[in-house]
């Protein structure tokens, strides 16, 4: 999840854009040139108060996949005037082609010509970057002369200030035109980073930034700082913007002389709110959402527009009743959608908007007393930016609670300390404040995080006395995120069916009651011809385009989904189409053949017509000592190599990162036997078949 910001400061900083005058000459009526000249007019500046914000002003620019890098940036925002800073948001997506006029404005320069930017990055899956950050880090790596991310260089979990790199690390072919040594000159910037230890590349597009931006003329003015999401990303933030961001800055651009005159804001009665809400008289008639542009819809919710209902035409268990746990194989039906909207290839995403249960919203609207039935417009606030439409309105209370806020997730301290605000009881508002503060981390931890308490139970159980009007509740409450599951069918077998294979979670909290998955629970529950909200994205899963060529699957539990798709397709290649169909190997694991054992019958027919050549089973929890997928690939090591190496075979791995790294590691191992190289030697083997796309994984932590 990347994210960026940038900062112009001085005291009343007035930046005024170059007027650029026009001479038209246009034929009057005696025949005579006559020149009208235009003046355009040059750009309003906001001229800031010195009192308030002597460092004037500093943008935030943010990249988020999954709304945490913005979260990020409005809590900068929110902090700001009391630091010093006039503070803008902006999506890094909305700078588009013209990254420099947006980042090195005129109008946000300080006194010396000086823009000044910080960057929060996350990084995305396997070392990539968020979709609305792809865009300004291709660029980037173009004109700092990068001609590919070579994301070894960034797998390393400690900070080192970025050295120039000498010789021919970076290699491949690149226009010398398209690059720029001076391309952010005059830009001072420092960098964030948001990533996964779980992780090859771990926070692998902040360290690149980091290292990029001062191969195009930028200065440095902050140590990087990189957030672990397996840990506590929201405490490393805290961390690095505490101890390093705002000291550097007040240091850097506020003199000890503003410092002293500088005015400190008056507390509000309650935080200030970007939207304001129309509300619609309908007579108990249903209103339809305005039609808005693209265009003029926030980057990170363009989903809530876009996706498609479609009706679920099968749910069935896969486990056996004696298992205790659920797993659901769905089929939607997409025949009668719009294919401009939703259609997929073999083995893609499908990319599911969540619904929160009934008995959720009820319990947030009784709790801040809402009327479900009321229905409303979203406005920007006067004084407030628009920062394109969070989700289509009009839309009932109901609704807006149902489809797009997140009322269960844990949230944040920084969300907690926001709720405080709220609060009429001290009681509530102390024991928020206690759990927000840094000093209360392992409470939070303890009775938030490890009790899987979210919003719906602190508004509705644990702190009555909140009252938040809802304009408010929208603006601090998370967006509800898509959900993604590999599709588990083939687009040519299944051209108008999408399956997706769901594990069904839910387990007993502190307090003795259920939390569920409120995504897998929403599938499971719709019944038949029910209706979801779907659309569909690329994944890195594609069979060879020779499909003589060897495939080797590696799924374990759900992680069998792309699997079958691959080998419905195998299948359709062998029996439909009579091409020459190589081998297909699948090594799957369970705990118990009796229990969990997913698509038994399904497996045991594609051996039976000789599209599977070989199943190879891992169940763990047959034998006193467990066997995983990678003891068995160690044990076919010599078949698995001469697949790998002589017949070029593809490696197709989905599941959890634990298990892909140790596939991993077990493939080196195979490699490192048969062919006498190094660990090294190994890694590079592996990445060459990466690069190839003859070694694909999808993960997830």
């Amino acid at each position: 999840f990347p994210l960026a910001l940038v900062a112009g400061t001085g005291a009343a900083t007035l930046a005024l854009a170059t007027g650029l005058a026009i001479a038209i000459f246009k034929r009057g009526s005696s025949g005579s040139n006559q020149a009208n000249v235009t003046v355009e007019a040059k750009e309003e500046v906001e001229v800031l108060d010195p009192e308030v914000y002597p460092g004037g002003h500093l943008t935030v620019y943010y990249g988020s996949q999954t709304g945490t890098a913005e979260q990020f940036a409005n809590e900068i925002e929110r902090e700001g005037e009391s630091y010093g800073f006039k503070i803008q948001v902006v999506d890094l997506e909305d700078a588009g082609d013209n990254c420099v006029g947006q980042i090195l404005q005129d109008s946000k320069r300080d006194s010396l010509g000086k823009s000044r930017a910080i960057f929060l990055m996350a990084t995305y899956g396997e070392g990539e970057p968020t979709d609305n950050a792809a865009s300004f880090i291709n660029l980037l790596r173009v004109k700092a002369g990068l001609p590919s991310l070579l994301l070894d260089q960034y797998t390393s979990t400690t900070i080192e200030d970025s050295e120039e790199k000498k010789g021919d690390e970076f290699v491949g072919d690149m226009n010398d035109e398209d690059v720029d040594p001076t391309w952010m000159e005059g830009l001072e910037f420092a960098v964030f980073g948001l990533g996964n230890k779980q992780y090859e590349h771990y926070n692998a597009m902040g360290k690149f930034v980091n290292d990029a931006l001062s191969k195009v003329g930028a200065k440095r003015i902050a140590t990087m700082g990189m957030g672990d999401d397996d840990a506590d990303l929201e405490a490393d933030f805290e961390s690095w913007k505490d101890s390093a961001l705002w000291p550097s800055l007040k240091k850097r651009y506020i003199s000890s002389e503003a410092a002293g005159k500088q005015k400190k804001p008056a507390t509000p009665k309650l935080p200030d709110c970007p939207l304001v809400l129309e509300y619609l008289e309908t007579n108990g008639k249903a209103v339809k959402p305005d039609v808005i542009p693209l265009d003029e819809v926030h980057n990170s919710t363009k989903h809530y527009f876009t996706a498609v209902d479609c009706p679920v035409t099968l749910t069935r268990e896969l486990r056996t009743p004696e298992d205790g746990g659920s797993t659901v194989h769905i089929e939607v039906d997409i025949s009668k959608a719009d294919k401009s909207k939703i259609s997929y290839q073999t083995a893609d995403n499908l990319g599911v908007l969540p619904v929160n249960d009934d008995s959720v919203v009820e319990a947030v609207a009784n709790a801040l007393g809402y009327d479900l039935n009321a229905v409303f417009r979203i406005q920007s606030a006067p004084g407030h930016d628009r920062q394109g439409a969070l989700f289509p309105t009009p839309c009932t209370v109901r609704d807006c609670l149902a489809r797009y806020c997140d009322l269960t997730s844990p949230p944040r301290r920084s969300e907690l300390k926001l709720l405080a605000s709220y609060a009429k009881d001290p009681l509530d508002q102390k024991a928020l404040l206690r759990m927000a503060s840094k000093e209360g981390k392992a409470e939070y931890k303890d009775k938030i995080t490890g009790a899987q308490i979210g919003l719906v139970d602190i508004v509705s159980r644990l702190c009555k006395s909140i009252e938040a009007p809802l304009e408010h509740f929208i603006t601090l409450a998370p967006r509800l995120q898509t959900r993604f599951y590999t599709i588990s069918s083939s687009s040519s077998v299944h051209p108008n069916s999408i399956h997706a294979t769901v594990s069904v979670l839910g387990n007993k909290r502190k307090d003795g009651s259920m939390f569920k998955g409120i995504c897998s629970n929403h599938l499971a529950g719709i019944a038949k011809n029910g209706m979801v909200r779907v659309f569909c994205r690329d994944s890195t899963f594609r069979l060879p385009s020779d499909p003589s060529r060897p495939i080797i699957m590696v799924g374990p539990g759900t992680g069998i989904a792309p699997m079958r798709a691959l080998l419905q397709e195998r299948s359709h290649q062998k029996l439909k189409r009579k091409l020459p169909v190589g081998e297909s190997i699948l090594y799957f694991g369970c705990k118990n053949r009796k229990f969990d054992f997913l698509y038994k019958e399904e497996l045991e027919h594609f051996q039976e017509e000789g599209t599977l050549t070989k199943l190879i089973l891992a169940f763990s929890r047959e034998q006193s000592k467990k066997v995983y997928v990678q003891h068995l690939i160690a044990q076919h090591a010599n078949d698995t190599w001469k697949l790998l190496d002589s017949e070029k075979a593809s490696v197709y791995v989905c599941g959890g990162v634990k298990m892909g790294h140790d596939v991993t590691e077990a493939l080196k191992k195979v490699i490192m036997k048969n062919s006498n190289k190094s660990a090294d030697e190994a890694k590079h083997y592996l990445d060459q078949m990466h690069s190839e796309g003859r070694f694909v994984q999808e993960l997830w932590a």
